[in-house]
């Protein structure tokens, strides 16, 4: 996919969700640079099931207000800062796509990436893909998700087996809202960037299939979503796309001022691991 040219960059409010007006080449660029210097910096791409989960809940929307860069991960999403912010994007930041980017100039400088989430059949198929792509890729660590809530003390233990793997980057596959809230409860504990791809372990897994370019083209990836997946994945988009557009409308004819809640600090320490 080619970069988009940014025209009104930054942090960008759509309904209340703070969305960076950004393109793939400068996500990129700033993700590798935090890896450099050891920066803590958390990363998510978010669809309209992202930004709703941010109206919905008011607590997760201030986290994801927190995060050091929020890409327009769908093409309603890019849509959405073009119509309210004339931001001129002509390509969103899809995540799977970002996260092969990420890796490409990650194997290039040697910075060494940790994979956490997911489960181990998939993370089997993962790695060797991954090298296949990248033979010059170093694979500080690989973690399977627990699925359930972590005990007290185990953010700090996980947080320590990454670090001592030589991790300068972690890529988290928990599924929304999981990964967000991982990425946030863990970014105080690793001086790295936490990048929260969504179903990019299982496409780059060979387990999901991309939809054709003219459905990404046209806003249409949910569609091809909902005929995969129809029983987990018609709650989110049947009854949240038009929520979607619905607020959107008011936002842009000034209805409703869809006023960002102030980025917070505090911590969670009940989360999926």
């Amino acid at each position: 996919m080619g970069s988009a040219v940014v025209t009104a960059g930054g942090k960008k409010n759509v309904l209340g969700v703070l969305v960076d007006a950004t393109d793939y080449d400068t996500a990129t660029a700033q993700i590798i640079e935090a890896a450099r210097e050891r920066r803590h910096y958390a990363v998510t791409a978010l669809a309209v099931h992202g930004v709703m989960t941010g109206v919905q809940d008011k607590a997760h929307n201030a986290r994801l207000n927190s995060f050091d860069l929020v890409t327009p991960d769908g093409q309603p999403v890019r849509g959405a800062l073009n119509l309210l912010h004339h931001a001129g994007l002509t390509d969103r930041v899809y995540g799977p796509e970002l996260t092969l980017r990420v890796l490409r100039q990650a194997a290039a400088e040697g910075l060494p990436v940790y994979l956490y989430g997911s489960t181990e059949p998939t993370l089997e198929k993962l790695v060797p893909a991954l090298e296949r792509m990248f033979p010059a890729l170093k694979l500080a660590g690989v973690e399977a998700s627990k699925f359930r809530k972590s005990h007290p003390g185990e953010p700090a233990e996980i947080a320590e087996r990454i670090k001592a793997s030589g991790a300068r980057i972690v890529l988290v596959g928990l599924g929304c809202p999981r990964q967000e809230i991982w990425a946030y409860a863990m970014r105080p504990l690793l001086d790295m960037p936490l990048l929260a791809v969504g179903a990019a372990f299982d496409y780059h897994a060979g387990l999901l299939k991309n939809p054709p370019a003219w459905m990404q083209k046209y806003a249409l990836e949910w569609l091809w979503r909902l005929g995969l997946e129809p029983k987990r994945l018609w709650k989110r988009y049947i009854l949240l796309n038009p929520a979607y557009l619905s607020r959107l409308a008011l936002q842009k004819a000034g209805i409703w001022k869809a006023t960002p809640p102030a980025p917070t600090s505090e911590p969670v320490t009940d989360f999926a691991v």
